[in-house]
């Protein structure tokens, strides 16, 4: 793909979506393009989570933990995968495999925390942005924790 077509589908990403030209350009530059082969992994349960990958071509089937019996999701162009990485350290919580041939961006956190250093918007845009979900998702918790408690 050219770094313009990296340029558009970066600019999809809901996390990089308030990215100006010249930032995605930045990005799509640094980032790494692989292409990886139907039944190879991106990555594995308990994998050190050092970069999130955005999709350029092909479908990833997303396991949950080390349960490899039937996808929890199917992702295709587009669709960045351990977005979590890019923030904080840890481990994969799930293990994603191509299903069929796939390319896809590699975006390290090295990078994304080098462009939040010298670009503070960036980093102002993406707090408001977590804190949204955050309160997004403590409000669907509180949903579902009352229907557990009418059912118990």
């Amino acid at each position: 793909m050219s770094l313009e077509s990296d340029m558009k589908l970066l600019s999809q990403v809901p996390m990089l979506s308030d990215f100006t030209e010249d930032k995605l350009r930045l990005l799509a530059f640094s980032s790494e393009t692989r292409t990886i082969r139907d039944g190879q992994r991106l990555y594995a349960t308990g994998d050190r989570a050092d970069s999130a990958f955005v999709v350029s071509l092909g479908k990833v089937q997303v396991f949950a933990g080390s349960d490899m019996e039937k996808p929890a999701a199917v992702v295709g162009p587009g669709h960045m995968l351990g977005e979590l990485a890019l923030i904080v350290e840890g481990a994969r919580g799930e293990t994603a495999v191509a299903d069929g041939a796939v390319t896809y961006i590699q975006i390290r956190r090295s990078l994304f925390h080098r462009m939040l250093d010298e670009y503070p918007d960036i980093a102002r845009s993406l707090h408001s942005r977590i804190a949204a979900g955050l309160t997004d998702t403590m409000a669907d918790l509180m949903t579902v924790r009352g229907r557990l408690d009418r059912l118990g």
